[in-house]
């Protein structure tokens, strides 16, 4: 595989950054995850935390060096990190489990997969027009969904950081998952948390992942979402990858698998 990545996650103005973000690969299969944790319920950041470790154990396990039945094996990675939350608030006796959204991207014999719960978005992109995002779990989007609100209120409305659907609730997550796409040269793939596609408009993160180096992009487009925000900012998280084929990897950060959490 060739493809180039980066990733960035500022604190803003919360007294802790609880999104976390990471990838993992073998010689032929990349996983893209990246997880907000829940700041209404007990220890958010853990929660995000368990997630992606869970997550990328079971990648590791299973990718010899592809991983079979790719749609099955990232239902069966959302349900770990589920489970895990579980047992975490079972050993340590508390009141209830830590949540967090996640989304979650697998690369592999040139196409994508992809799966979500909660407002944790997914973007393809191809030559600055986006193809695909993904539908937020919250109760603002299913009303727009329902023609019950016009989109224009998305981000103003009372409701919108409701969600009915995440990880660590007594019940069982919906994982949602798109239908596999053929990656062209070229096409990049943004996973980000509501404090970046909250603060920029999504004609601006298309226009300058394709003017720009991921380098250069990927850090601007944070920064400018914690700009935006100024002092009710939320933690801000962005991995941006760009697929361009086979043969080698480039990447800004080297390592089997990578956890980010920064709080500039």
């Amino acid at each position: 595989m060739k493809f180039s990545i980066c990733q960035e996650s500022l604190i803003g103005a919360r007294p802790t950054n609880q999104d976390r973000v990471g990838y993992c690969y073998t010689s032929e299969a990349l996983l893209l995850l990246l997880a907000d944790g829940m700041g209404g319920h007990q220890l958010g950041e853990i929660g995000a935390t368990l997630a992606l470790q869970a997550m990328s154990a079971l990648f590791q396990e299973h990718a010899q060096p592809t991983i079979n039945n790719p749609q099955h094996a990232l239902d069966d990675m959302v349900f770990a990190a589920h489970h895990a939350l579980q047992r975490y608030r079972a050993e340590q006796r508390l009141a209830e489990s830590p949540r967090t959204t996640i989304v979650v991207a697998l690369i592999q014999d040139h196409h994508a997969y992809w799966a979500h719960c909660g407002d944790s978005r997914l973007y393809w992109l191809r030559n600055g027009q986006i193809l695909a995002r993904t539908r937020d779990h919250s109760h603002v989007e299913r009303l727009i969904k329902e023609g019950r609100l016009n989109p224009a209120a998305r981000l103003t409305h009372p409701d919108r950081n409701k969600l009915f659907n995440c990880l660590g609730a007594p019940t069982l997550p919906r994982v949602e998952q798109a239908a596999p796409v053929l990656l062209k040269a070229g096409d990049q793939l943004l996973l980000c948390s509501d404090g970046l596609w909250g603060a920029v408009a999504e004609h601006d993160l298309a226009y300058r992942l394709c003017t720009q180096e991921l380098e250069q992009a990927v850090p601007e487009l944070v920064r400018s979402a914690t700009a935006v925000g100024g002092k009710n900012s939320d933690n801000v998280t962005a991995l941006a990858m760009t697929w361009q084929g086979t043969q080698s990897y480039r990447s800004q950060h080297r390592g089997a698998v990578q956890i980010h959490s920064q709080s500039l």
